[in-house]
């Protein structure tokens, strides 16, 4: 959890997707994610995190469900949603 947090404490905003592979949304949110970071390059990092993996991290977090984003910038929560989501909301954001 250390290095999470030394990662979402940094200048560039930083795309956190809770995905599993039992999801079927989840490869959908991907894919928009995926376009964003594209769009943004190096404007913006993304990390992917398996939830049943990780359930401690995603609970810390309030992640309770997949797929779910959050968008982190110097360690603030910029944004948060879960199911399909709203990329043009997230890009306003960042």
């Amino acid at each position: 959890m250390s290095k999470f947090n030394e990662l979402i404490q940094g200048e560039i905003p930083v795309i956190v997707e809770f995905y599993a592979e039992w999801a079927p949304t989840c490869g959908e949110v991907n894919e928009q994610l995926k376009e964003l970071k594209s769009e943004l390059g190096t404007g913006v990092k993304m990390v992917r995190i398996d939830f049943d993996r990780n359930e401690s991290v995603a609970r810390k977090l309030g992640v309770v469900g997949v797929p779910s984003v959050i968008l982190f910038k110097e360690g603030k929560k910029l944004y948060s949603g879960s199911g399909l989501i709203e990329v043009e909301e997230i890009r306003s954001k960042i």
